[in-house]
């Protein structure tokens, strides 16, 4: 089966969750990835937990598998010798050194290309590689801090709050993927590679899409609304006689509907409800309606009700609950398979479905240095040269 990445070599030389996340989503779509680590491991996901399985940490194993792991000491001379052997068969480098780091080792994207000028090679740090935080570590929390999410997260009474999820590290891990696809694309064309400068501070502030629009054409400082919209009403939460429940109307005729679905047609006709702008404005008198509502029925009733009318709805579901619902069964989100130490283990599986390409997961996330004689021999080295890169731990 032909795979959309096939024949791409990706060395992915980073740790923890925005680059590791990004070589997984090539890896799922084809690329042949080496994960580099230091001899024994060095990615710190390995040891966070619980929970672990057999030793095995649930948060490494949620992006790394579809990866063949490698352990060399980049510190040594013999070490960087072996990057760069690499790196002239490969496509993409990909590493979340701090700035400067890899300069040090002689990896950075000016001496890979004298060596493959057709390589890409895809930085990812916290605040970029240029202006006067370069050199600050950035981590997920911190990002998410700075870039203006929290202020617009949570409500007046609990302060600022992060998202569940190192959401700034996804969303790097995304635009990174995005960045090399483009870079590979581009290359069919000139024949040369280029370097890629990703942060994650300019990726989360991107994420700000409307909410930072707003200030830019307004000039006023954003509220934290909760569960609600800044530009749409109703748009939120709501409770229910036994739950809690999404109602997200879009335009003036699902409003209509929801109207005629609660028993109050009259709603949707009053000059304070009948635009958007007039709910937006008389936001706090529509939503204490609506709240009334809603508690008189089960999440079930509104449920059936508002797919029925086409209002869009969700229940707020568990973690739990997701194993269960029948669309995520149905679109194979969550992947059952064998690790050589966890054993039995599940994956969240990838929302990328491809028609004629479609993604496979090939490989379980690799222990350290797992695949390392093989990756080496490949290369030119002799079982003799490994066992003696491995007796002066360089591997």
């Amino acid at each position: 089966m032909t795979a959309s990445l096939q024949g791409i070599r990706v060395l992915d030389l980073t740790r923890v969750l925005a680059g590791p996340y990004c070589s997984m989503i090539l890896g799922d779509l084809g690329a042949d990835v080496i994960k580099v680590e230091a001899p024994g491991g060095s990615d710190d996901t390995r040891k966070w937990g619980p929970p672990f399985q057999e030793g095995v940490s649930a948060y490494y194993i949620c992006a790394n598998r579809n990866k063949k792991s490698l352990t060399v000491d980049l510190k040594s001379e013999k070490g960087q010798d072996i990057i760069k052997k690499l790196v002239a068969e490969s496509d993409v480098v990909i590493h979340n050194f701090k700035s400067g780091t890899m300069e040090r080792f002689g990896l950075d994207y000016d001496s890979l290309n004298k060596l493959n000028p057709r390589i890409i090679f895809c930085s990812i740090t916290g605040f970029g590689e240029t202006g006067p935080y370069k050199h600050l570590p950035g981590y997920d929390f911190i990002i998410q801090a700075m870039s203006g999410l929290m202020s617009i997260t949570g409500n007046e009474e609990s302060g600022p709050q992060k998202v569940g999820v190192a959401i700034t590290d996804i969303l790097t891990g995304l635009y990174a993927c995005i960045g090399i696809q483009g870079a590979l694309l581009e290359r069919t064309q000139s024949g040369i590679g280029q370097k890629i400068d990703l942060s994650l501070y300019d990726s989360a502030v991107s994420s700000l899409i409307n909410i930072g629009s707003n200030y830019l054409m307004s000039g006023k400082v954003p509220d934290r609304l909760g569960n609600h919209h800044a530009n749409i009403v109703p748009y939120q939460t709501f409770s229910t006689k036994d739950g809690e429940m999404v109602i997200a109307v879009g335009n003036d005729r699902q409003f209509q509907s929801l109207c005629h679905v609660i028993g109050m047609p009259e709603l949707a006709s009053n000059d304070r409800f009948r635009t958007n702008p007039n709910r937006v404005e008389n936001r706090e008198e529509l939503v204490a309606v609506l709240q009334k509502a809603f508690r008189m029925y089960s999440t079930d009733h509104w449920k059936e009700e508002c797919h029925s009318a086409g209002i869009p709805f969700g229940p707020i579901q568990t973690i739990d609950e997701l194993g269960k619902d029948p669309q995520l069964q149905a679109r194979n989100m969550f992947t059952p398979f064998k690790h050589p130490k966890a054993g039995s283990i599940n994956m969240i599986g990838s929302p990328l479905k491809l028609s004629r390409t479609p993604v496979n997961v090939k490989y379980h996330p690799p222990e350290p240095g797992e695949h390392t004689d093989e990756i080496l021999q490949g290369i030119g080295y002799t079982e003799k040269e490994v066992h003696e890169l491995r007796k002066n731990k360089t591997i």
